[in-house]
């Protein structure tokens, strides 16, 4: 029995007509239209023609069901690419339509950070509190915690964990649930990017302003001069922050240039801030061909110069082995990057203030040289890329002394903050006298 026979003709009925209605009068005295045999007939028809669809229905169904082609060898699941091949196939994708970069688009920097959402705050704030006061077993235990419940829908509690396995250099547990995080939010993994890593002891660290050097437009020989000034200020113990983020196009000579630097300052040990290297590397990246030995080298040395200083082992062995390929050469080895700090792209400024990995206890000289700072900048910016940790009693000195530079007129931004940091300032109300700007995963 078909799936529509029960609405089929009455086959033990004589021509397979349906039942004649009965005998009716539209208006007394009159036939009805029902009587005549033309009215018979065209019913007769209508109910062959409602036949025949329903038989042709039933048939393409079977068909579907039963007959549907294999797909083709090869159109099954395919390994998932990593995030670097994400970045670089959704750039390309938006590259013809997209002029300037997406956070320009956007205006990220003129954008305050985000309030803590209400139903959140209890275990943000509670688990910020224990952090700065180094209980940071006490914290991770409650943002652990919280992953199965308040985790499933906000991720400023996975943000905040990673920041803490990331000050305490625990990669395995960092790892762990990195995996998790991709499988709920459909997303790429973050990568592992310790704070403050390969750095002095927190008492003995660097603050003050960094000397800067911004490389912007085309990365070609002009600029050998830069990239000379930043060897010379390459002392022991200087910090040094590289704005790479401006870089709209590479040559060969400019990628040779900034390769062989880069590799210098890694030998020497010096201890950098760079900012904008993953979108200099997405660059580096669209130069780069397999298989075209006759083209430079010098794109992929930067390309893996920056995969390295990126901390993206994966990435780097992948475009390591590609290399190889290409020009028929030992693959280079993946190297940790030490003491580096990488940054996302703000405005460019010449002068910021960078912060060191620890805030605690009496920070009156540190205050004092920020205030010193903040007389020259117009706008006061400051570097949070290395900073961990920032004890209570510092927090709210430091907030009392920003409050001061605030009522007299100048703006104040704090740039690539982690995420544990950033939540203890939101309670103490840094966002009324800043604009906080978190860094991002």
């Amino acid at each position: 029995m078909g799936i529509f026979d029960r609405f089929k003709r009455k086959t033990g009925q004589p021509g397979g007509a349906f039942e004649d209605p009965p005998d009716t009068r539209l208006r007394a005295g009159e036939p009805s239209r029902m009587d005549s045999d033309a009215e018979r007939a065209r019913l007769r028809e209508i109910a062959r023609a409602t036949a025949a669809k329903i038989d042709a229905i039933e048939s393409a169904m079977a068909n579907d069901i039963f007959n549907t082609p294999e797909p083709a060898w090869g159109s099954g699941p395919r390994r998932p690419r990593t995030t670097f091949q994400q970045e670089s196939a959704s750039q390309q994708a938006t590259l013809p339509m997209l002029e300037v970069a997406t956070t320009e688009l956007l205006a990220d920097d003129e954008l305050p950070d985000a309030p803590v959402q209400p139903q959140t705050a209890p275990v943000v704030e509670e688990s910020a509190i224990l952090y700065a006061n180094g209980q940071l077993d006490a914290a991770e235990a409650m943002l652990h915690e919280s992953l199965g419940d308040t985790g499933l829908q906000d991720r400023s509690v996975w943000w905040m964990l990673f920041d803490l396995y990331q000050a305490t250099g625990r990669q395995a547990a960092f790892d762990n649930i990195a995996i998790d995080y991709a499988s709920r939010f459909e997303t790429s993994p973050p990568a592992w990017n310790p704070i403050a890593a390969g750095g002095p002891a927190p008492e003995r660290a660097y603050a003050g302003v960094a000397p800067t050097e911004v490389l912007d437009g085309v990365l070609d020989a002009h600029v050998a001069p830069q990239l000379a000034r930043l060897m010379e200020r390459a002392q022991p113990g200087a910090v040094l922050r590289l704005e790479l983020g401006r870089i709209v196009e590479v040559t060969p000579e400019g990628c040779a240039l900034l390769a062989k630097a880069l590799g210098e300052l890694h030998k020497r040990g010096t201890e950098l801030v760079v900012a904008g290297a993953a979108e200099l590397a997405l660059l580096a990246r669209h130069s780069t061909i397999i298989g075209r030995r006759e083209a430079s080298q010098a794109p992929w040395l930067l390309l893996l110069a920056l995969l390295q200083l990126l901390n993206r082992e994966k990435d780097f062995e992948e475009t390591a082995m590609d290399f190889c390929v290409t020009y028929e050469v030992s693959p280079p080895s993946f190297e940790a990057p030490g003491k580096v700090a990488t940054a996302s792209r703000g405005p460019v400024s010449a002068e910021r203030f960078l912060l060191p990995p620890l805030l605690d206890g009496d920070i009156g000289k540190l205050l004092d040289a920020l205030d010193a700072y903040a007389t020259q900048a117009p706008v006061v910016l400051l570097d949070c890329s290395r900073l961990a940790r920032v004890e209570y009693g510092a927090a709210s000195a430091m907030h009392a002394r920003l409050r001061t530079l605030a009522a007299s007129g100048k703006k104040i931004e704090l740039r690539d903050v982690n995420h544990l940091v950033a939540a203890l300032f939101k309670l103490l109300g840094y966002a009324g006298v800043a604009k906080l700007f978190p860094h991002k995963y």
